[in-house]
C-alpha cells in the first residue's frame, strides 16, 4: 500500500508540473498575441486623434500654398476638417486616375490661388549670377507679361526689350516700364540711324543677311539689337545674357532646383556660353487662345534623343512636313558678359577676341510655342510682302515650313487653311502621340504651365496693369531717361566710328577667320545623318 501510494503520489506531482508549464505558455502566447495588437490600436488612436502627425506634413507651414491642380490631386489633397493631417494627405474625394493636363488645365477654386500673391517680384537680391533676357517683340501684353513674369519666377532679373508694333503702344509700354528690371528700347528713326553706323556692317559674319526682306531682316534687327544689350547688361552688371523671343520659355530641367539661376550658377567658370536645345510645341488641338497654359506636349530636340529612336521615328515625328520640327532647332544660348562679346545671329554669341569656350546641356531646353494658333497662318502672310511662289518666299522665308505656311495663307480659303493647319501642325491621332510618348519622341512638360497659371490666378498680371495706371506721371518721366540711355549706349557703340573701323581691322587680323552667323536652322534630317555615319 505504502508503494501504491508513493507511486500515485509521484505521478500526481509530476501531471501538476505538466499542467503548470502549460498554463505558463498559454499565458506567454495569449501575452504575445495581445501585445502587438495593443500596440496597433494605440497608435491608430493617437493617429486619429491627431497626436502623431506625418513628419513630412509638419515640414509644411499652415499656410503654405498648393500649387495650380494640387486641389484635386493625390498628392495635394488634404481634408479642410482640422487641418493637423499630413499636407500629402490623400481625399476620399480625389481621383487617383485623373489626367494630369485636365487638372492643370482647370479652373482654380472660387477662393484663388494665391501662391504668387505677394512675391516680391521688384526685390534687388543679392544672390549670383545676375541674369537678363533680351528680346525684339511686336506682341500685346497677353503675350508678354506672362513670358515676363514666368522668367522672373525661375530668376531672371533684368529685360532689354525692344519694341514695336503692339508692342510699342502706349498701353502696352506703361505697364512693361512700371515693372522693375524692364527697359523698353523703341523702334525710332533716331535708333536706327545709330545702328546703320555699327561695326556689324563692316564685318562679313552677317553679311548673307544683309538686305533682304522679312525673316533675312528681322534677324539682322535683332542681331543689331543684340549688340546694343550686350552693353546695357555690362552697365546693369549682368552676369548672364539671353536672346529670347516672346514665344519662347526656357525650362531649368536638370538643375537642383527649378531655377535658371541655379543652373547657371553650377556652370564651370571656365565656360563661355551655354547653348540650350529648343523642344517644339505639339498641340493637340487647332482652338488654343492661350499656349503657355494650354499646351504641355513637346517634341524633343534631336540633342536629347538616342540616334536609332531619332532614325526609327523620324516619319512617324516629321508627319509629312519638311522636317522633323516645323521651325528650328538649333536652340539658343546664354552668354557671361564679358570683354568683347558680340552677338552671332539671334541663336548663338561670339567673341571678337576668342573662340568661346560653350557647352549644350543635357536636360535643359527652350520651349519653342510655334504655330500653336490658328491665327499665326495669317500673321506671317501679313507682315511679309512676297509674292506666294515657291522661287519667291525663299527671299522672305529661311526655313521651308515657313515658306509653305506663307503660300497657302496666300492663296487658300479660310477652309483650306483650317485643313491643311490640322493635318500639318496638330496632332489629332491619339495612338501615335501616346506611341511617340512612351518612345521618348514627345514628352509632357507641365512646370511652364503651372507657374503662369498660378501667376494668372494670383492677380499678378492684372495687378501690373493696374499699378501701371497708377503710375501713369512716373511713366512718362521714365520715357524722357530712356533716351538719353539709349543715346549714351550708341554713342559707345560708334566711340568714333573711323577709330571703330581701325579697331575692327586689327581685331580682324588677331581671329583666323570670321564664321559666319547661325541662322535659325532645321533638326538633321536623313541625308546629313547619313553623310555623318559615313565620315
Amino acid at each position: 500500500m505504502a508503494g501504491y501510494r508513493g507511486a500515485s503520489s509521484s505521478a500526481s506531482s509530476a501531471g501538476g508540473g505538466g499542467a503548470a508549464a502549460a498554463a505558463f505558455a498559454t499565458r506567454m502566447l495569449l501575452l504575445l498575441t495581445l501585445l502587438p495588437l495593443a500596440l496597433a490600436a494605440f497608435a491608430f488612436a493617437l493617429q486619429w486623434r491627431g497626436g502623431m502627425r506625418d513628419p513630412a506634413g509638419a515640414a509644411w507651414p499652415a499656410d503654405t500654398q498648393r500649387f495650380p491642380g494640387m486641389e484635386n490631386s493625390p498628392l495635394g489633397s488634404s481634408s479642410s476638417a482640422g487641418g493637423g493631417g499630413s499636407y500629402f494627405a490623400v481625399s476620399s474625394s480625389s481621383s487617383a486616375g485623373a489626367d494630369c493636363a485636365e487638372i492643370l488645365g482647370r479652373s482654380a477654386s472660387s477662393h484663388g490661388i494665391s501662391l504668387y500673391r505677394g512675391w516680391s517680384f521688384d526685390s534687388e537680391s543679392a544672390i549670383t549670377p545676375k541674369i537678363c533676357i533680351t528680346g525684339s517683340t511686336s506682341a500685346g501684353l497677353h503675350q508678354i507679361l506672362p513670358w515676363l513674369y514666368y522668367h522672373k519666377v525661375i530668376g531672371v532679373s533684368h529685360f532689354f526689350l525692344f519694341v514695336e508694333g503692339e508692342a510699342a503702344k502706349p498701353a502696352v509700354t506703361s505697364v512693361l516700364e512700371s515693372i522693375r528690371g524692364v527697359k523698353i528700347i523703341y523702334r525710332t528713326k533716331e535708333l536706327k540711324e545709330k545702328q546703320d553706323k555699327s561695326r556689324i556692317w563692316n564685318e562679313t559674319w552677317l553679311g548673307g543677311f544683309f538686305y533682304k526682306p522679312c525673316n533675312y531682316e528681322l534677324f539682322v534687327k535683332q542681331s543689331l539689337n543684340m549688340e546694343m544689350a550686350i552693353i546695357m547688361a555690362r552697365d546693369a552688371g549682368m552676369d548672364w545674357i539671353i536672346h529670347l523671343d516672346t514665344d519662347e520659355l526656357i525650362h531649368p530641367a536638370g538643375a537642383r532646383e527649378y531655377s535658371l539661376r541655379r543652373l547657371l550658377l553650377d556652370v564651370p567658370d571656365n565656360v563661355d556660353m551655354v547653348i540650350f536645345p529648343n523642344y517644339e510645341s505639339s498641340i493637340e488641338r487647332d482652338d488654343i487662345k492661350d499656349p503657355f497654359t494650354e499646351v504641355s506636349m513637346f517634341k524633343k530636340n534631336y540633342d536629347h534623343l538616342p540616334k536609332d529612336t531619332y532614325f526609327g521615328l523620324y516619319k512617324e515625328a516629321t508627319r509629312g512636313n519638311p522636317n522633323y520640327f516645323l521651325t528650328y532647332g538649333n536652340g539658343k544660348s546664354a552668354a557671361r558678359v564679358q570683354d568683347h562679346l558680340r552677338p552671332n545671329g539671334a541663336h548663338r554669341w561670339h567673341n571678337y577676341m576668342k573662340t568661346p569656350n560653350e557647352i549644350k546641356l543635357e536636360e535643359a531646353a527652350i520651349l519653342h510655342y510655334t504655330y500653336t494658333k490658328f491665327s499665326d497662318l495669317t500673321s506671317r502672310r501679313d507682315r511679309c510682302g512676297c509674292k506666294p511662289t515657291k522661287e519667291d518666299v525663299k527671299r522672305c522665308f529661311i526655313l521651308e515650313f515657313d515658306r509653305l505656311a506663307f503660300i497657302i495663307a496666300s492663296t487658300a480659303t479660310e477652309e483650306e487653311m483650317r485643313n491643311w493647319y490640322r493635318e500639318h501642325v496638330v496632332w489629332t491621332d491619339k495612338d501615335t502621340n501616346l506611341k511617340l510618348l512612351r518612345k521618348g519622341v514627345l514628352t509632357r512638360i507641365y512646370a511652364p504651365m503651372a507657374i503662369i497659371r498660378g501667376l494668372k490666378e494670383s492677380g499678378v498680371f492684372t495687378s501690373a496693369v493696374t499699378s501701371a495706371k497708377a503710375q501713369s506721371k512716373a511713366n512718362s518721366a521714365n520715357k524722357q531717361s530712356i533716351l538719353p540711355n539709349i543715346t549714351a549706349s550708341q554713342s559707345t557703340l560708334e566711340s568714333g566710328h573711323v577709330d571703330l573701323q581701325a579697331t575692327a581691322r586689327k581685331i580682324l587680323e588677331m581671329v583666323d577667320a570670321q564664321e559666319e552667323a547661325m541662322p535659325p536652322m532645321s533638326p538633321p534630317g536623313f541625308v546629313e545623318l547619313t553623310e555623318s555615319a559615313l565620315l
